[in-house]
């Protein structure tokens, strides 16, 4: 992604303006009106009105009050990305599942929320739904996701998690032979507990990397990644941790396989990200 121009503006409306909240941002930011409404329509423009709560503004046309709190997250650069696109692999109504491709980030930020998965799922429904996150996975890693629909649902799935009543399975690429084949790794992240299970796949002496499928029974962040590069074995491609392991393919990480019990119809459910690592569910 190349460089441009960013920056951040924040605003309280004193009066009520005659424009637009797109013009009234667009004189303020001495920016095009094209270009404020293309931040608006990607999420990089907010609202907080008194006694609300902070939300994206999207609607151009939307009318000022006195006491608004406008922002304005102004990156050029993410702006003009063009994201991956993320496939739904199932619909539960309640909840439905999703191939997130590598590049494509879980959810939004300030700057904007096109190029996140979130926002693509809340487009992909007619009528449009509401969509939480209900679990992470890194922006350089593919796989498959869960995103609720409604705060019960939101509220059931993330208690799944916690309990650790979803099993996450994931195939992953690592510098360096690993001699045992199968095993874990139960080392404390950021002073919690973290338990990653691995059963060795193959190992291509030729590139010297091994072939991993991967089991967390919690999920801190990075874990998969933190806990290989603490043994010595860097997963491929991982732009923050291990050595030696850069690959020009991106991070070998790959979420492949989600099981759990439904919270609502009771019926167990398994999804795999294509056939080969169906025997796995």
């Amino acid at each position: 992604m190349s460089a441009g121009r960013r920056f951040s503006l924040k605003i309280t409306v004193d009066a009520v303006p005659p424009q637009t909240c797109c013009d009234y941002l667009a004189e303020r930011a001495a920016l095009p009106k094209g270009r404020v409404k293309d931040a608006m329509t990607k999420g990089a423009v907010w609202l907080a009105r008194q006694g609300g709560k902070r939300r994206r503004l999207r609607r151009a046309s939307t009318a000022l009050r006195p006491e608004d709190v406008l922002e304005l997250y102004y990156d050029e650069a993410l702006l003009r990305a063009a994201p991956p696109v993320a496939r739904c692999v199932d619909d539960q109504q309640h909840y439905s599942v999703w191939l997130k491709p590598a590049g494509l980030m879980a959810q939004g930020t300030d700057y904007g929320d096109h190029c996140a998965l979130l926002r693509q799922a809340e487009c992909h429904f007619h009528p449009r739904r509401q969509v939480f996150l209900v679990h992470r996975l890194d922006r350089e890693a593919a796989g498959l996701m869960l995103v609720a629909h409604d705060g019960r649902a939101a509220a059931r799935l993330s208690a799944l998690f916690r309990k650790q009543r979803i099993s996450k399975d994931y195939r992953v690429r690592v510098r360096g032979k690993i001699a045992q084949a199968r095993g874990e790794i139960d080392q404390s992240l950021d002073g919690k507990p973290a338990l990653t299970r691995y059963t060795v796949e193959a190992y291509d002496p030729v590139s010297d990397v091994t072939t991993l499928e991967v089991n967390i029974a919690t999920g801190r962040r990075h874990q998969i990644r933190r806990h290989f590069a603490a043994i010595g074995h860097g997963v491929l491609g991982d732009p923050r941790y291990g050595t030696g392991n850069k690959n020009r393919d991106g991070l070998q990480l790959e979420a492949m396989g989600l099981r759990f019990r439904c919270p609502f119809s009771g019926r167990d459910m398994a999804y795999a990200s294509h056939d080969r690592f169906k025997k796995l569910l």
